[in-house]
Parts: C-alpha cells; sequence; structure tokens
C-alpha cells in the first residue's frame, strides 16, 4: 500500500521535471540571441543602440498582446497543445532569424526578418508559459500549484543564467545564422521530452470577460509588476553601475542575482503550497526591497554584489506565491487566462522599466535606479500586508 503511496505520489514529479528540463532547453531560443543579437545589429552600417535595442524588447509586445490568447487555448484545450503549440513557435521564429544570418542581404531586409522573428517568438513565450503552467498544475494538482510556478521559473531563469554567455560564444565563433540554427534546434529536443508526458484534463465551464478577470486578481498583479521593477532594473543597469563606479567584477553581478534567483526556487519552492503564498511573498519583497537598498547605497562592490544576492533571493519566490493565490482567486477552467493575465502585469513591469529607469540614470546617475527598484518592492510589500490584513477586498472570479 505504502508503495503505491509513493508511486502514484511520484509520478507525476518526476512528469513535471521533464517538462521542466525541456522549457529548460527549450528557453535557449529565446536566452541564447540575447546577449548576441544587439551586438550583431551594431555591426550593421546605420544601426545604433535604439534600434537594438527595440529587436530584443519587441518581443515583450507580442507576449503582451498574447497572454490573454494563450491562457483561452489552455483553459479550452489543455496545457499539452498550448505548451506544443508555444515550442513549434520557438522553432519557426528562430528559423525566420536564421535568414538574417545572410550576409548578401541587405541590412534593412536582415533587421525586417529579425523583427517578425522576434514577435513571433513573443508568442511562442505566452503559449509555451501559459500551457507548461496549466499542464503542470492539471498533473500536479492545484494543491501543489507553488512548486509548478517555482521550477517553471527556474527552467526559464537558468536558462537565461547559462544562454547569455553561451549565445554570445556561439555567435563570435560562428555567426548569427548558426546561433540562430542551434535556437531551432533546442526547442525540438524540447517537443521530444515532452511527446509521452500526459495530458492534462481541461476543465468545462462559462468564460467571464478578461478584464473581469484582471480585476479579480489586480492586487497580486500590481504587487508583481512592482516586485518586477528591481528585477529588470537590476538586469539592465548593475553592470554599468559598477562600470561608472569602476569598480571589479561588473559581470559578477548578474552571476550572484541568477544563483540566488535559482536557489531560492529550488529550496524554498514548496513553501507556498505550504504557508501560504501572500506570507511567502511579502518577506520575499521585503528582502528585495533591502537588496535594491543597498545597491543604492553601496560604496564598494562587495555590498554591491550583497545587494544582488539579496535582490534575486527575495525576487525569486515572489511570482510563484502570488501566482498560488491567483489560482486560488479563480476556478479551474480560467486558470490559464487568470495566469496569463497575471504574467502580463509582470511583462509591462519589464517593458517599461528599462525606457524610464535610463531617463532617470542620465539625470540623477545608476544608483537611483535602485533606490526607485526598493520603493516599488516595499510598495509590493505594503500591498500584500493590505491582502493579509482584509484591506482590499477579493472577489473569487
Amino acid at each position: 500500500m505504502c508503495a503505491l503511496h509513493v508511486k502514484s505520489d511520484t509520478g507525476p514529479l518526476r512528469q513535471l521535471g521533464r517538462l521542466a528540463i525541456a522549457l529548460f532547453l527549450s528557453y535557449m531560443a529565446v536566452a541564447l540571441p540575447l546577449a548576441a543579437l544587439p551586438v550583431a545589429i551594431l555591426h550593421w552600417s546605420g544601426y545604433g543602440n535604439g534600434l537594438a535595442g527595440l529587436a530584443v524588447g519587441i518581443a515583450f509586445f507580442s507576449t503582451i498582446l498574447s497572454r490573454n490568447h494563450a491562457g483561452a487555448f489552455a483553459d479550452i484545450k489543455g496545457g499539452r497543445p498550448c505548451m506544443r503549440a508555444g515550442l513549434a513557435l520557438y522553432v519557426a521564429a528562430s528559423l525566420i532569424c536564421v535568414l538574417a544570418g545572410v550576409t548578401g542581404l541587405p541590412h534593412g531586409a536582415r533587421y525586417a526578418i529579425v523583427i517578425a522573428g522576434r514577435l513571433l517568438l513573443g508568442i511562442g513565450e505566452s503559449l509555451t508559459i501559459v500551457g507548461m503552467l496549466g499542464w503542470g498544475i492539471g498533473l500536479m494538482g492545484q494543491q501543489r500549484a507553488g512548486r509548478v510556478l517555482a521550477w517553471t521559473g527556474a527552467a526559464m531563469y537558468g536558462a537565461f543564467a547559462v544562454g547569455g554567455p553561451i549565445g554570445l560564444a556561439i555567435y563570435n565563433y560562428w555567426g548569427l545564422g548558426v546561433l540562430m540554427l542551434v535556437s531551432a534546434l533546442l526547442p525540438l529536443v524540447g517537443l521530444a521530452l515532452v511527446h509521452s508526458v500526459p495530458p492534462s484534463r481541461p476543465h468545462a465551464g462559462g468564460r467571464p470577460p478578461f478584464w473581469r478577470i484582471l480585476g479579480t486578481i489586480r492586487w497580486q498583479g500590481i504587487a508583481v509588476a512592482l516586485q518586477g521593477v528591481g528585477f529588470a532594473a537590476l538586469g539592465a543597469f548593475l553592470p554599468l553601475r559598477f562600470l561608472h563606479a569602476h569598480w571589479p567584477y561588473a559581470g559578477l553581478g548578474l552571476t550572484c542575482f541568477g544563483v540566488a534567483f535559482v536557489a531560492g526556487r529550488v529550496i524554498c519552492g514548496h513553501l507556498p503550497d505550504r504557508i501560504g503564498g501572500l506570507k511567502v511573498a511579502l518577506f520575499s519583497l521585503l528582502i528585495e526591497a533591502a537588496g535594491q537598498y543597498l545597491l543604492w547605497y553601496a560604496p564598494t562592490p562587495l555590498l554591491a554584489l550583497a545587494g544582488a544576492v539579496l535582490t534575486g533571493a527575495g525576487c525569486s519566490m515572489v511570482y510563484p506565491s502570488l501566482g498560488v493565490e491567483v489560482v486560488r482567486l479563480v476556478a479551474p477552467h480560467m486558470r490559464g487566462t487568470a495566469l496569463g493575465g497575471f504574467a502580463a502585469f509582470q511583462d509591462l513591469a519589464y517593458g517599461a522599466t528599462g525606457p524610464l529607469a535610463g531617463l532617470l540614470a542620465d539625470r540623477y546617475g545608476y544608483g537611483v535606479v535602485f533606490l526607485v527598484g526598493g520603493l516599488c518592492a516595499t510598495g509590493g510589500a505594503a500591498i500584500i500586508l493590505g491582502l493579509l490584513n482584509g484591506w482590499h477586498e477579493e472577489k473569487p472570479a
């Protein structure tokens, strides 16, 4: 009897592990070109930082706009076909960008190809992530939604941590075409890995308007957006903070952040399910705020690295913790749509932070960027404290 219980418990966990490994490999299609693509575009005559940044950031635009449709797809058809469709779009988007490596094409045509591929990649990201969340929660059960959210994020940001340097090395040795070809092959491996994972059954039920669902999860969404300001600010401006201060270890800060982030997901991924998402989110936002304030104040590189570690540890569990609360607030047949809308809050923060923080940095210096990140994380903690004390009314959809 005990053996049967262990088997039934570990089976879904193994399946979730397979999904996470597939996502890690497939997400390389997003991570590998991230550092190399701007470098490639800057080598084209007449193309500067603005156009290079647009080529990278435009994927956020299509991701935000497609979150609702991806959530509806997952709710109606199931997480399995949704994730597989997303992985197929990763392949297609990367193959389109392979053409940008053809040196005989005019630069305008190559840039247009990159933009088309990046827009398609953003749609693929929506389908892949929302699909995996719906698939994983369907396999594991709502009571372990926090673990699904944590493992999904660990796979994504693990790919980010290793994908950037590897992608840059591939580009330097073999060029953009080969880099994008590798980016197309890895999601095919991911598709092969998830092929034998059984589907989770979609839930039947009526569908309220998307804006009503957003209204139901608005406080959780605003809190995760405020968390995302510090995350995005660190990713964009931490190396520049080091270089401007003439400090060593400029590249080490992102590594410290990434290691702390992934370690937090692995070590604490079970806590939202065990003690409640709001409590974990409150503690996490306070840690993130402390890290951001330390980065703002830091007079030495070692203190700045400590701030990066605290920021990574704090950011790590905010999204999965609040995601557990989002899942709790909606009926099972609206889970994918709700998680898609929830992720859109974070996407919006990521997309808006870079240019706005850049304007502040030009006027007041890089330190103020992290002061703003700390204030936003503090505001997010205040919202969670309000939810814990019943200050904000929650109306389940």
